[in-house]
């Protein structure tokens, strides 16, 4: 079908980059929550 194309290849794989980017932002931002916690206390 269309699945061969490397059009769709690089959006997949773009997708997975996106994803793993918004994830690492998350994690980030979560330590950056507890260390700005931390120094509240």
């Amino acid at each position: 079908m269309g699945d061969r194309s490397p059009k769709s290849n690089q959006k997949k794989s773009s997708q997975k980059q996106v994803k793993a980017s918004s994830a690492d932002l998350k994690k980030k931002k979560a330590v950056a929550d507890k260390q700005s916690a931390e120094k509240k206390k």
